[in-house]
């Protein structure tokens, strides 16, 4: 009697040991196919990343290509509207509008293009308001317009940058250059005395030196 009770506690022992050994097994089965699935979406998530991130790259690279493009045609056409354009903008302030007209305007000076040059630096007169940069565009529109010889309007330019920027660096040599025009009108009186007024008011520029040269010449 008590083999046979041995006998069953030995079989329910073993029967136990074998399910908690088959539990154990599906357990281990369970955690491996869980590790596997979190491998494939690690994986996954990876992919989608460098996906993201190569899409990114591009739409960053037709930003930039479709920004700049953008800037190579507004320039053209800002450039295309000082020569061109009948319609002004006097007192509207474009900062990047205003810096490609005057860079193009002496772009074509530094070419030679001396109508492009006086086009575009007019239109700047007209168009906008810089104490630094209107005051050169009014020098270069006196002197382009000197070499032309076209001599009336040459004045005109440079009396309007004597008259409306009396403080500018380019004063001096702006009345000098009026006594050029005077000179070659064959007013010999009124170019000494406007030479004589360089010499006298301005004599430590640039400008005293070459009136002084220009009166030795005329004595």
């Amino acid at each position: 009697m008590i083999n046979k009770r041995f006998f069953l506690f030995n079989f329910f022992l073993s029967c136990f040991l074998i399910t908690e050994v088959f539990a154990n097994e599906n357990e281990d089965a369970k955690t491996d196919i869980l590790f596997l699935k979190i491998q494939e979406l690690e994986a996954e998530i990876a992919e989608l990343r460098n996906r993201i991130e190569s899409q990114n790259y591009l739409i960053d690279k037709l930003i930039e290509e479709s920004v700049a493009d953008n800037n190579e045609s507004s320039s053209d056409d800002i450039e295309d509207l000082a020569l061109n354009a009948d319609i002004k903008f006097k007192g509207i302030e474009d900062p990047k509008s205003k810096e490609q007209v005057y860079t193009s305007a002496i772009d074509a000076l530094e070419a030679q293009d001396l109508e492009r040059a006086f086009n575009l630096f007019a239109y700047f007169v007209e168009s906008f308001d810089d104490d630094e940069k209107t005051p050169l565009a009014l020098f270069w529109l006196g002197e382009i317009s000197l070499i032309d010889g076209n001599l009336s309007k040459s004045e005109d330019f440079f009396m309007e940058l004597i008259s409306s920027f009396p403080s500018h660096y380019r004063i001096p040599l702006a009345h000098k250059k009026i006594g050029d025009i005077y000179f070659k009108n064959n007013n010999k009186i009124a170019a000494k005395d406007k030479y004589n007024f360089v010499v006298r008011e301005y004599p430590n520029n640039t400008a005293s030196s070459l009136a002084l040269q220009l009166l030795k010449n005329m004595e």
